[in-house]
């Protein structure tokens, strides 16, 4: 009885850690969102300007369900609390797993976690600076002229929080291309010969995410296949042991 309890205690004792962890990051997200809440508006504002500042004269944004002007906005600066609280939540994310972990892992894994948190961010900046103009550019124009452009804000706030997740995940390919690398699972010269697939399956993954529209999934899959070559390139330091074979005359 002893012994059994003695090895339950370690896993009590890293649960109860766990739980505690989970609670802080909570707790920040919850944090944040109450310190913006007041500014919920302006945020959306903000996140609808790509669309509002290409909207023809006359057009605007409406609202076609009763709690969508409040529900809006409410969501999306929940989701802006998590995307703020990104890095506090690998935090302790990091400080769970790490003591588990040799020095020469925690060396690679805190460059790793740095680069992944500012690759995310960078894709969700691309997003908005750069794809969002370029989509509702090409969508207010390609339309009959008779027709008036005014979309709900639900389904915009929807269709943008979908494209930040999507190009958030998707810079984070060069991180998953050195791990894999890095762990053996793959080599540089293996991924480089399956470059032309690697390339067709980034347009399927446009295909899959963005709207049913070449232009959009051009500007997904293109920065794919990029960061892709990043990732190869990142991939090329690392350090390949080869294991020499047994010398025969060593042997009795």
């Amino acid at each position: 009885m002893s012994t059994d309890s003695s090895s339950q205690a370690p896993l009590v004792a890293h649960l109860i850690e766990l739980r505690n962890r989970l609670l802080k990051s909570v707790i920040a997200v919850l944090v944040i969102f109450i310190g913006l809440y007041y500014f919920a508006n302006d945020l959306y504002m903000i996140v609808s300007e790509p669309l509002r500042l290409l909207l023809p004269k006359g057009s605007s944004l409406i609202a076609t369900e009763v709690a969508s002007p409040f529900l809006a906005p409410l969501k999306l600066t929940f989701a802006i609390s998590v995307l703020i609280s990104i890095p506090y939540t690998l935090y302790q994310a990091w400080s769970f797993i790490a003591p588990a972990l040799y020095k020469n892992e925690k060396r690679i894994a805190i460059p790793l976690l740095i680069s992944s948190i500012i690759l995310f961010y960078g894709g969700v900046l691309f997003a908005y600076f750069v794809v969002l103009p370029l989509i509702f550019g090409f969508f207010t124009t390609v339309g009959p002229s008779d027709v008036t452009v005014m979309t709900d804000i639900n389904n915009y706030l929807n269709f943008v929080l979908k494209l930040f997740f999507a190009f958030g995940v998707t810079f984070e390919i060069p991180i998953a291309t050195y791990l894999l690398i890095k762990a053996g699972v793959t080599t540089v010269a293996t991924l480089s010969k399956k470059r032309p697939y690697v390339f067709l399956g980034c347009f399927v993954i446009g295909m899959l995410i963005t709207p049913p529209d070449i232009f959009s999934q051009t500007l997904l899959a293109i920065p794919m296949w990029l960061l892709f070559e990043l990732g190869l390139l990142a991939g090329r330091t690392v350090k390949v042991e080869i294991e020499e074979p047994e010398d025969d005359s060593e042997q009795v």
